[in-house]
């Protein structure tokens, strides 16, 4: 009977640590949400469901998580936002899409976005971007999407880029990047009119003479 008892105690202690896990983790993923609200102007109040308060952010609008309570999917695609992306997006460590698209973002996209290994689309075109492409998304080892047209983006395209197998999509177009296109990894396959109308980019065909153009 003690044994059984202690057994029931032991269950239960198991499930209270897993659940005060959770909550800790929901609670972290909810401050990072709550960062990246502070940092937007939201003149239509698409964002009025995202309360700080709550145990966690699975209810806000916009927000989709897994049975676990985490984070997988933001999306505040063309909602009319503007404001910065905030480097506290690397803590959403479950979050599988990231979809900000035909917003006014402005300001750079944070090397954090690097920490969020499980992430399959980052979709950012049609913003005001600036600053350069984070060689730190090189990390993002499940990435399949990646679309960064139409921002004012400069700099390289980096290489680090080249060692995700898995990226299917990439689309550059329509910002100020230099130096040249690469042409391994998934690059192999993604078509020029990709990386069209940044009028520093160099093609393919200057690889191999220069690894970035000397005024990039």
């Amino acid at each position: 009977m003690a044994i059984t008892r202690r057994s029931t105690v032991f269950a239960e202690t198991l499930a209270l640590v897993a659940a005060l896990f959770v909550a800790a983790t929901a609670n972290s993923e909810g401050d990072a949400l709550s960062a990246l609200r502070r940092s937007l102007s939201d003149p239509g109040g698409v964002l009025q469901s995202w309360d700080p308060t709550l145990v966690n952010p699975c209810t806000w609008f916009h927000v989709t998580c897994d049975r676990d309570n985490h984070v997988t999917r933001l999306d505040l695609g063309n909602l009319n936002l503007s404001g910065n992306l905030v480097p506290e997006l690397g803590k959403l460590e479950h979050l599988q899409y990231l979809e900000l698209y035909k917003n006014n973002i402005q300001g750079m996209i944070p090397s954090e976005l690097g920490n969020l290994k499980n992430l399959i689309s980052l979709d950012l075109y049609k913003n005001n971007i600036s600053g350069t492409v984070p060689p730190s998304l090189g990390k993002l080892k499940s990435l399949v999407f990646l679309r960064l047209n139409d921002n004012r983006l400069t700099g390289p395209i980096p290489r680090e880029l080249t060692r995700i197998s898995s990226l299917k999509v990439i689309d550059v177009s329509n910002n100020d990047l230099c130096g040249t296109i690469p042409t391994t990894g998934p690059f192999e396959h993604i078509p020029l009119t990709n990386f069209e109308n940044n009028p520093r980019l160099e093609g393919p065909e200057l690889q191999g003479l220069a690894v970035y153009d000397t005024n990039c």
